[in-house]
């Protein structure tokens, strides 16, 4: 038969493989590969070579959904003439290694004999199954993967790569289940790996466990390393039944439903070594619902739809491949993907030669990733942007620019809440003078200059400043907006927090109580800066005692939330939380243990089982079970959560062994002394063989027991001072609790020296108590009070020995 020589469009690079694999359901497999083909190939005006490779021998079905059915050779006469070649090359080239014979064998087979076009309006191709003659069914059978596999372990490499240098994007249809041909398809082919799966365990278990056994053979073996993208993908999905769609995906554990995002969220973490994920953004994006062309097998080029609305096929498959085709991590948001493809297109521009057109919008979307970086804690990368943007804007547009001005505002915040205090207050100020001198003295964005210059005095410990500037501003706004207007109270909420800072807690009372007050005539009780305002000012009346009026306008701020957030929205449970330390310092434990039952059954839904916070809030309900004598309740959670860190974490993860030091106070507050002296062994084991990995200790260090002196700075880190450290423990409270407990211990005792000025040691007592309250920690703050007022004693004494007392 003579074949048509294919001419291909050229390719700038190497193409990628992508496999698509489902458990069971071939059929929405097939619909949903060939009809991301077609969309790929009709990209760039259709000149994007793509293959589909139907590799599911069992139950080919790629060749019907294009109407060939002539006789033509495919999959399997293409490996069964590499065996041919391979075996020749045996004896011929036995010493060769492997990726030279498999260059060789490949090398000396036309592919375009088993390749066919099967779309004249773009270049689609596809590689069928086979030759579908009355012997298919017995050569299906015969084929020996395995045997190739170990005849050549670099044939199935080699072949990929041999694909990829003709074709853009080569599209393989895996069978389903498990078998060495899936193995092939998953493990050795692809770069990026679509898995389908039905939202039901049996389907979702499958699919883990193709992509577990993938992931760890190429973690595993030398030759095989190379990064693997795995995008899950739902389908099947009915999206006429809301509150059971909702189930499928979030999940119930007290329904027994478990919920397919926690479960891929699981996977995932495990897979790819990433604690925190979540799949929210993706899989609000990314589902496939049950459609008559996935049931019937009708790709797009079949049915073709007019308007690709929200529902449609295209449009979600569309939305799949914007992550997809640039290699984004599924757990990547949407907004950050658009963004991402945004900046590389202005980029590209900046190659072609357009530079000042490109180089605004460039800078507007560095700073908008910039914010999304920010609020997910990646401080590093967000500051990468914010420098870029700026610089952009310098360029373009001029340092004084109204937009440069903003991406350094923006840029001074970040520097401040990442704990780089004195480099944000020099920017900052630099800035003020530049709004002034451009703006004036009293123009909005000075006043918000000056209002950040104030925040940052506060957390560097310089109260007195801070307030007389932020009197100032307020006098400004009130002049120039009135006494009610927004700005006015912005000014009087820093105000107060900076007064609460500095330990003025009655004056900072009354601020938030006016804040509050304008903010509800102005904005309603319910507006996110009311809310926040009340949390606020409940978490003050706490610490002043009132515990009585703290509780009820925190209940409020709940009631609101499960209103406006939902019970398991993320400022639901931040505001249960706040509202569980109250119910703690009025000692009511029964309130406290049925708030932090519904915390720990809320993130179970949210996050699962196995996610941090789950396990955080279970210790924290044990600690209170066990304050109220419910020692074997409190146990069995201790042990459950401690079975989890040292499966997820390690034995010697810090987490892991403080949950371990809790758990030994439990059994021996239960009379199993023996066992709890055995646990305590094995975290001092720990804890001295991390010591040793540490390095050799200071020989200057002091003894214990002994004070440093007033310069000693050896506990707090090379270069960094005591309010460097509150200020990250300041940030860490709020995004990371873990590292918020572990820096809050090493702070314990620095922060009661007499060397330590008044107000820095008031600020960093409160700081310290609230990170042992949040954790639930009743025992870890008690002493540390009392630690706190023997400290107190101790300076009285001095004072009245005649020496100096620091602490005024």
């Amino acid at each position: 038969m003579e074949i048509n020589r294919i001419t291909l469009p050229p390719i700038a690079a190497p193409g990628e493989v992508t496999t698509f694999y489902s458990f069971e359901s071939g059929t929405a497999r097939s619909v949903t590969l060939s009809s991301m083909a077609m969309l790929l190939a009709s990209r760039r005006n259709a000149t994007v070579p793509v293959l589909m490779i139907d590799w599911d021998t069992e139950a080919p079905g790629l060749h019907h959904l294009f109407a060939r059915h002539d006789d033509r050779p495919g999959l399997l006469e293409y490996f069964d003439a590499c065996r041919e070649q391979l075996q020749g090359l045996a004896r011929t080239h036995a010493d060769e290694p492997d990726e030279e014979r498999a260059r060789l064998a490949l090398e000396a087979i036309d592919w375009e004999s088993y390749v066919e076009r099967v779309d004249e309006s773009r270049p689609l191709y596809l590689m069928r199954a086979g030759r579908f003659d009355d012997t298919y069914g017995e050569r299906a059978d015969r084929m020996d993967w395995d045997g190739l596999f170990a005849d050549c372990p670099a044939l199935f490499r080699s072949f990929a790569a041999h694909l990829t240098r003709q074709f853009q994007h080569v599209l393989i249809d895996a069978r389903g289940g498990r078998s060495a041909a899936v193995s092939v398809c998953t493990t050795l082919l692809p770069d990026k790996l679509v898995a389908l799966f039905t939202p039901n365990p049996r389907s979702i278990e499958g699919m883990s466990g193709v992509v577990t056994r993938a992931i760890d053979y190429r973690c595993t073996h030398e030759d095989e390393q190379r990064p693997l993208l795995v995008y899950p993908v739902p389908y099947a999905i009915d999206s006429g039944d809301c509150e059971r769609r909702l189930l499928w995906r979030r999940g119930d554990p007290y329904k027994g439903v478990p919920g397919y995002q926690p479960m891929l969220e699981k996977l995932l973490r495990a897979c790819y070594g990433v604690s925190r994920l979540s799949l929210d953004s993706y899989l609000d994006e990314v589902q496939l619902q049950q459609t008559n062309a996935t049931v019937g097998g009708e790709h797009l080029g079949l049915v073709p739809e007019r308007d690709a609305d929200r529902f449609s096929l295209t449009r979600t498959l569309e939305t799949l491949l914007d992550w997809i085709v640039p290699g984004r991590l599924p757990w990547q948001s949407r907004a950050e993907v658009e963004l991402l493809a945004s900046i590389d297109a202005a980029r590209a521009a900046f190659r072609d030669g357009i530079a000042t057109e490109a180089a605004v919008p460039l800078a507007r979307d560095l700073a908008a990733l910039a914010r999304i970086y920010q609020r997910q804690g990646r401080e590093r990368l967000a500051q990468e942007c914010l420098e870029e943007s700026i610089g952009l804007r310098q360029r373009v547009l001029g340092a004084d620019h109204a937009e440069t001005r903003a991406s350094r505002a923006a840029l001074a915040t970040l520097l401040r809440d990442s704990g780089k205090l004195h480099e944000a207050k020099f920017m900052i100020q630099t800035l003020v003078d530049d709004c002034q001198r451009m703006a004036g003295a009293d123009h909005p964005e000075t006043l918000a200059a000056r209002s950040a210059l104030a925040a940052t005095l506060s957390q560097l410990g310089e109260f007195e400043r801070a307030l007389e500037l932020h009197e100032q501003i307020t006098q400004a706004c009130e002049q120039h907006f009135g006494r009610g207007h927004m700005a006015t109270l912005d000014s009087l909420a820093g105000q107060a927090e900076t007064l609460t800072r500095q330990g003025e807690l009655s004056r900072g009372r009354m601020v938030y109580e006016r804040v509050l007050e304008g903010r509800q005539r102005l904005l309603g009780a319910e507006h996110e800066d009311t809310l926040r305002c009340t949390q606020q000012l409940a978490s003050l009346l706490c610490e002043l005692g009132d515990l009585a009026n703290a509780r009820k306008l925190q209940e409020d701020v709940v009631r609101a939330r499960e209103k406006h957030a939902g019970p398991d929205g993320a400022a639901t449970l931040q505001a249960r939380e706040t509202l569980a330390e109250i119910f703690a310092a009025q000692g009511d434990l029964d309130a406290v243990r049925r708030m932090q039952e519904a915390l720990a059954r809320a993130r179970e839904r949210r996050f699962g089982s196995e996610h941090p916070d789950t396990l955080s809030i279970q210790m924290r309900l044990a600690s209170t079970l066990s304050q109220q004598g419910d020692l074997e309740e409190a146990r069995r959670l201790q042990q459950h959560v401690v079975n989890l860190q040292e499966r997820i974490h390690g034995m010697d993860d810090q987490e892991t062994l403080r949950s371990k030091k809790l758990l030994a106070a439990t059994l021996s507050s239960q009379g199993h002394s023996v066992d709890a002296r055995k646990l305590e062994e094995s975290v001092q084991q720990f804890n001295r063989l991390r010591a040793i990995a540490s390095g050799p200790h200071d020989p200057h260090s002091a003894l214990p027991g002994q004070r440093g002196g007033p310069g000693d700075r050896r506990d707090l880190g090379v270069g960094e001072s005591l309010d460097d450290r509150l200020a990250q423990l300041q940030k860490m409270m709020d995004s990371s609790p873990r590292e918020a407990r572990a820096l809050a211990d090493s702070l314990r005792k620095p922060i009661l020296r007499l060397s330590v000025s008044h107000p820095l040691r008031q600020r960093g007592v409160a700081m310290i108590k609230r990170v042992y309250m949040q954790d639930g920690d009743m025992d870890a703050a008690l002493a540390f009070t009392q630690d706190y007022a023997s400290s107190l004693e101790g300076a009285l004494i001095e004072a009245a020995a005649g020496r100096p007392m620091a602490m005024r």
